[in-house]
């Protein structure tokens, strides 16, 4: 038990996340949370099964050396072993404009599980990657250079495939024992997210992914009614507070709850209510507005609520009603999702599942703000919505915790 709990508390202190950047204090911290809510759960445990109690002091040894052992195993491997050791070593076969995807990959994160070992020009595209990562084949087989490499994976980045495509080397490299993969599969495995840029419609369509499942669905929804239920009974009381405080600061004929239009399942309208975070006149001129960082709208008590995410509890009522879920894309305004539906192919699609109170999107990227973080939250939209399981949810709900506890995105 005691396992399972430091397990699932460094989970959602986000020690296990691909995005974890905290080097020795950062750890220790989260750590030392996470051991903190073990004890706590084991403690609960002892006092509720009492037959299974052991010697006095034995659990806040247990506590000691636990977290001594996973921060010395941490900094251990932290600082002896190479990240490289543990990476793909990747050819790609293009140098071209799909190729170029790789040169975009800025963040450190989206680079750790692999490292580009060069690429080889196909055919006659232009070569738009470092023309000193380029390698030539010489007349050899792939397969050669591929071996003297070390090469582990090939990736498929060729521009026009009609023109021309190394089906027997690729074949070759495949018996061998090298993985062979698409680049748009390489990029979504590797950055969590669907490259809407390199995307076709046939691609959804023979993909595995993007399916309803009426057996889940139905699973989901005895578990959206449940916690909603528990979480409302566990909950009221700070709900109560935050209602006294709204009323106190901006009088009792003020409303406590803001209810606006969202687009929920299939493109249907549903009204969402949250605390009210901002001034009664925040849309004065009846124009919807994004929210910005230090925004001047916001009240005393909606900074404070908003940053801690307590704004959000309304929306259980939500859930509870059917229009959201737990785990799903985030809800968008009708006038937002018009304008998106318009200029970003494929944004209709992130409406063939319910929308969450939390999802994969808001962990991955910060608060959007415009056109153009919509577009990139729709692609880690469409790579919940081809993943989704019951374990993905779980681990979402997770990492959820991180975002609360650190305040992560709020604004």
């Amino acid at each position: 038990m005691f396992s399972v709990s430091m397990l699932l508390s460094m989970t959602a202190m986000g020690l296990y996340s691909s995005q974890q950047r905290a080097r020795t204090g950062g750890t220790a911290l989260r750590l030392t949370g996470a051991a903190i809510v073990a004890f706590l759960v084991l403690a609960v445990v002892v006092y509720l099964f009492p037959s299974i109690a052991f010697g006095r002091g034995v659990l806040g040894w247990t506590v000691v050396v636990a977290l001594a052992g996973c921060f010395s195993v941490r900094m251990l491997f932290m600082h002896t072993i190479s990240e490289d050791a543990m990476k793909q070593r990747v050819l790609i076969y293009g140098a071209g404009k799909r190729a170029e995807a790789f040169n975009m990959l800025r963040r450190r994160t989206d680079r750790r599980g692999f490292v580009v070992v060069g690429f080889v020009s196909a055919g006659e595209e232009e070569i738009l990657v470092s023309k000193d990562k380029v390698l030539n084949l010489d007349g050899q087989p792939l397969y050669d250079l591929v071996r003297d490499c070390g090469v582990t994976e090939v990736v498929i980045a060729i521009d026009d495939r009609r023109g021309f495509f190394p089906s027997e080397d690729l074949l070759n490299c495949r018996l061998r024992g090298i993985n062979v993969i698409d680049i748009v599969s390489f990029l979504e495995r590797e950055t969590g997210k669907v490259r809407i840029d390199m995307l076709s419609p046939s691609w959804i369509i023979f993909s595995e992914g993007f399916r309803r499942n009426p057996l889940r669905e139905g699973a989901e929804r005895v578990f959206d009614i449940f916690v909603s239920i528990v979480l409302l009974a566990l909950t009221w009381p700070i709900a109560a507070v935050v209602w006294l405080a709204i009323k106190l600061e901006d009088g009792w004929s003020a409303p406590v709850l803001y209810v606006q239009e969202r687009v929920g399942l299939e493109g249907r309208i549903f009204k969402l209510k949250k605390f009210r975070s901002m001034r009664v006149d925040a849309e004065k001129h009846g124009k919807a507005a994004w929210a910005s960082k230090n925004d001047p709208r916001v009240t005393a008590v909606g900074r404070l609520i908003r940053r801690t995410r307590i704004d959000e509890l309304p929306q259980l009522l939500n859930v509870l009603a059917g229009d959201m879920c737990f785990v799903g894309p985030r809800p968008e305004r009708p006038q937002f999702v018009d304008q998106f539906c318009e200029r970003i192919p494929y944004y209709r699609e992130r409406h063939w599942v319910k929308p969450g109170i939390t999802g994969w999107a808001q962990l991955c990227y910060p608060y959007g703000a415009s056109e153009r973080d919509a577009k990139e939250k729709l692609q880690y939209d469409l790579y919940y919505v081809k993943h989704r399981n019951l374990m993905f949810d779980l681990f979402i709900l997770l990492e959820t915790a991180e975002v609360i506890l650190w305040g992560r995105g709020a604004r």
